[in-house]
């Protein structure tokens, strides 16, 4: 079972069902299903989003979507080991499968539903769902 947390400030009337069908969807459509994991979505203001732009990418944009896996494993070494210390997906302490965090800045969310004239909630689902496949190792260029 995929276990959905969703944290957000109550200034911001999300449809928290959107957020975990928007994850169950994402999962279902890579073939990822009955397995114990979990996937945390975090809803936030502009300046909480600038301040993670800033800190992890080096940019102050505010972005409408980042994702933060749990372990990226693509950096392995030649060999295809995890560097000392890391434990990657394979060592699972207690059988759950984190994939990371999805944060969505809430007022960029209603300006991309405005610009791409569709209702809120199905920007929420498709921009919750690309955080998504970017937490399962999807990456565009």
């Amino acid at each position: 079972m995929v276990k959905v947390f969703v944290h957000t400030d109550t200034r911001y009337p999300v449809n928290r069902k959107i957020i975990r069908r928007a994850v169950i969807d994402t999962f279902k459509k890579n073939e990822i299903e009955n397995i114990d994991a979990e996937v945390s979505v975090a809803v936030v203001g502009r300046r909480k989003m600038k301040e993670l732009a800033n800190k992890f990418f080096g940019d102050s944009a505010c972005h409408e979507v980042l994702s933060f896996p749990f372990e990226d494993v693509s950096n392995t070494s030649i060999s295809g080991r995890l560097p000392a210390g890391r434990q990657g997906f394979i060592n699972l302490p207690d059988g759950i499968l984190r994939f990371g965090d999805v944060v969505l800045s809430w007022p960029e969310v209603l300006l991309a539903a405005g610009r791409d004239n569709v209702m809120v909630d199905e920007e929420l689902y498709l921009l919750t769902s690309h955080g998504v496949e970017h937490l399962l190792g999807e990456h565009h260029e």
